[in-house]
């Protein structure tokens, strides 16, 4: 990283450009721009693809991020790792399985156990200590906003096992009584709601500025049209006022894990 940011700042100071104008064009802040040019952040691929065109060096800057270790997150990911890291707000609605920021690590092991094409076992531990490293979100200080909003059917299922899975039900009890935490349930009973196309995760990043982030099958996309975004940031409200509250959320998970 130390290696890629110093050709990018020699390259940046070669054609007479700041920080802050890289930072317009890749869509960082300046401050960010120099934690990757000092090799203390790892440039996502879409800094990379318009770092080489901003600065016309195309052939230079990626011959110099093929020497970047991104041995953290897929490719595809890494962008929305970087802003889930860096978000005041991050809102959810999980349909599937719990949100891979809030997973115990049992029940994210279990997770990528059953992944198939199988993996083997060190990119297994490698995923895993990935997805666990972005816990950092939980406990950072100031402490960002949390949404949750998950199926019913997604806590139902025993991942893992019956253990595993009132462990998570149990750290999602614990996380839902913070108050920087807000855990609801979307129930069973209901026949249709407003999240009938599928999960998402919208991001507020430190502008005040809201992106999504919508995934399905080891592919994602980052969505930042403010008229796409508005849409969804409507429907998630939505989806809130549908959703049991709270409180009678966490009553249900106490129910559901005193079944277990």
């Amino acid at each position: 990283m130390r290696m890629f940011g110093a050709v990018t700042r020699s390259l940046r100071e070669e054609l007479g450009r700041t920080r802050e104008q890289l930072g317009v064009a890749v869509g960082y802040s300046a401050s960010q721009v120099a934690m990757v040019e000092r090799g203390e952040r790892m440039p996502s691929a879409r800094f990379i693809a318009r770092a080489a065109e901003f600065l016309g060096q195309r052939t230079t800057i990626e011959s110099a991020a093929e020497h970047l270790e991104r041995n953290l997150h897929p490719s595809w990911f890494g962008e929305y790792a970087d802003r889930e890291a860096e978000a005041v707000s991050l809102c959810t609605y999980n349909t599937h399985l719990v949100h891979g920021l809030v997973q115990t690590e049992e029940y994210t092991r279990a997770v990528l156990d059953a992944r198939f094409p199988m993996l083997e076992d060190a990119e297994i531990e490698r995923r895993l200590d990935a997805r666990l490293s972005r816990q950092a979100l939980l406990s950072r200080t100031p402490a960002a906003s949390i949404a949750l909003v998950i199926e019913e059917w997604v806590l139902r299922r025993p991942v893992g096992g019956v253990a595993v899975l009132k462990r998570q039900l149990e750290w999602l009890l614990e996380l839902g009584a913070r108050r920087n935490v807000s855990l609801q349930v979307m129930p069973m009973l209901y026949e249709a709601h407003a999240g009938v196309d599928g999960p998402m995760t919208l991001l507020e990043t430190p502008k005040r500025q809201w992106v999504a982030w919508l995934e399905a099958q080891g592919n994602g996309r980052l969505v930042d049209d403010r008229d796409e975004v508005s849409v969804l940031l409507t429907r998630y409200g939505m989806i809130r006022t549908q959703a049991l509250t709270p409180g009678d959320s966490a009553k249900l998970i106490e129910q559901m894990a005193g079944e277990l």
